[in-house]
C-alpha cells in the first residue's frame, strides 16, 4: 500500500487486496502529477484563463492506459499527502492501477504542471516538488520481480535523487531479464544543462531494451550531435548505437518506422480529425507496450499503437474508460496486407560494446 512517511494511514479494503502481490504487466517509475489543463484551445499558455485538474505525468498516464487496455499496471512515485496526492492516488485506484509504490510524504507539495490544450505541441510550466524527490531506496526489488516490463521517461532523469531511483530500477530489471523502456522525452525547458542530459541519457541507455523517440526528440537530444540534418534512418541508428534493440521512430504525419535486428518496417499515419493532441505520446506507448506483451512482433505492435493514439487524437480528453483489445486486433487483421507488410530494405544493425538478449518473443 501507499507509503506516507511520519504519517499513519489505514489501509482500505482496495489497498489490503493490493497486498496479494499479483504478478505486473507494466511498472512505471517517475514523475505523477496534476495537470492543470487549459478549457481554451491554443498553443501558448498567455491566452488561458481556464483550466481543469487532471491526473498527470507520462509513467502515470501510461499506467492508467495500460490498465484501460486490461493488464496489471503499477506505478512507483512520490507526491505530497495533501488535497492534490490524495487525488492523484483515488484516480489511479479508480482507473485499476496498483498504488502499491506509491510514496505520498507530508514533507513535500505534488508537483503540478499547467498545459495547454492544442491539436499540436502543448505548451507547459511546470512547479516541481514532490516528484524528484523519489529516493532509490523507495524502490522495492520486490516490485521489479513482479513486472515484466519496467518503464520511465527522460523527465524522471532530469533531477536527483529520482535520477538514480531510476537508475536502481532499471538495473534490477536489466539483471532480471525484464524488459526495459525509456522515452526519451528530452525537454531543454525542464533539463537546461544538454551536456548532461545527454551523458545521462547515454547512461540509462545501456539497460534499455525499446525505445521509441519522436523526430522532435532525436532533434533536441542530438541537435548538436556530429551528424547535420540526418534522415529519420540515421535517427535510428543513432539511437541504435546508444544500445536498445527496438527503436520506434515517430514523425507525425510521416508515419512511424520500427526498426529491430536490421530489418526497418515503415507504418503510415492515416488522416484523422485531431480534436486534442495532449498525451497522444503516452497512449501509444500504451498499445505499444501492451500489443507487445500480447507476444505480437515489432510492426504489429506500432499498427495496434496507432490504433490506440488515432482514438486519443479524436477524443477531447483521455482515452474511453474501457478499450476492447479483441476489436482493436480484428481491425488490424483486415487491414490490407501490403500496409502490414511494408518493410524497407534492411540495415546493418549498430555495433554495440555489449549485446543484450531480446526480452520481446
Amino acid at each position: 500500500m501507499s507509503a506516507a512517511v511520519g504519517v499513519t494511514e489505514h489501509p482500505s479494503i482496495g489497498e489490503v487486496m493490493e497486498q496479494t502481490k499479483e504478478p505486473l504487466d507494466i511498472l512505471t517509475i517517475g514523475e505523477t502529477l496534476v495537470d492543470f489543463i487549459s478549457v481554451e484551445q491554443t498553443d501558448t499558455l498567455r491566452n488561458t484563463f481556464t483550466f481543469r485538474k487532471h491526473l498527470g505525468g507520462s509513467p502515470a498516464n501510461i499506467a492508467v492506459n495500460i490498465a484501460k487496455l486490461g493488464c496489471r499496471a503499477a506505478v512507483i512515485s512520490k507526491t505530497g499527502i495533501g488535497a492534490f496526492g490524495r487525488f492523484l492516488k483515488s484516480e489511479m485506484q479508480y482507473h485499476g492501477v496498483y498504488t502499491d509504490y506509491l510514496v505520498m510524504d507530508h514533507r513535500t507539495h505534488t508537483s503540478i504542471i499547467f498545459v495547454s490544450s492544442t491539436t499540436g505541441t502543448p505548451d507547459f510550466e511546470d512547479f516541481r516538488q514532490g516528484d524528484f524527490l523519489l529516493s532509490p531506496n523507495e524502490v522495492p526489488e520486490e516490485a521489479i520481480e513482479r513486472a515484466r516490463v519496467v518503464h520511465a521517461s527522460t523527465f524522471a532523469l532530469s533531477r536527483e535523487p529520482c535520477r538514480s531511483a531510476v537508475e536502481r530500477a532499471f538495473g534490477l530489471a536489466h539483471e532480471a531479464g525484464k524488459i526495459v523502456s525509456l522515452d526519451p522525452n528530452y525537454s531543454l525547458r525542464i533539463w537546461p544543462d544538454h551536456k548532461e542530459a545527454e551523458q545521462v541519457i547515454r547512461n540509462m541507455y545501456r539497460y534499455v531494451n525499446i525505445t521509441k523517440p519522436s523526430l522532435d526528440d532525436a532533434r533536441r537530444i542530438f541537435g548538436r550531435g556530429r551528424v547535420k540534418n540526418p534522415a529519420p534512418e540515421e535517427y535510428v541508428e543513432l539511437f541504435h548505437e546508444l544500445g536498445p534493440e527496438t527503436v520506434v521512430f515517430t514523425m507525425g504525419e510521416d508515419g512511424i518506422l520500427v526498426s529491430q535486428n536490421g530489418k526497418v518496417h515503415h507504418v503510415p499515419a492515416r488522416p484523422v480529425e485531431v480534436v486534442d493532441a495532449t498525451g497522444a505520446g503516452d497512449s501509444f506507448w500504451a498499445g505499444y507496450l501492451v500489443a507487445l506483451l500480447d507476444g505480437n512482433p515489432p510492426e504489429r505492435c506500432a499498427l495496434f499503437a496507432r490504433e490506440i493514439v488515432e482514438t486519443k487524437l479524436t477524443t477531447i480528453g483521455p482515452l474511453p474508460e474501457e478499450i476492447d483489445r479483441g476489436e482493436i486486433y480484428a481491425r488490424l487483421d483486415q487491414l490490407p496486407e501490403q500496409e502490414k507488410e511494408d518493410v524497407r530494405a534492411p540495415q546493418k544493425p549498430a555495433d554495440k560494446k555489449e549485446k543484450k538478449p531480446s526480452k520481446e518473443s
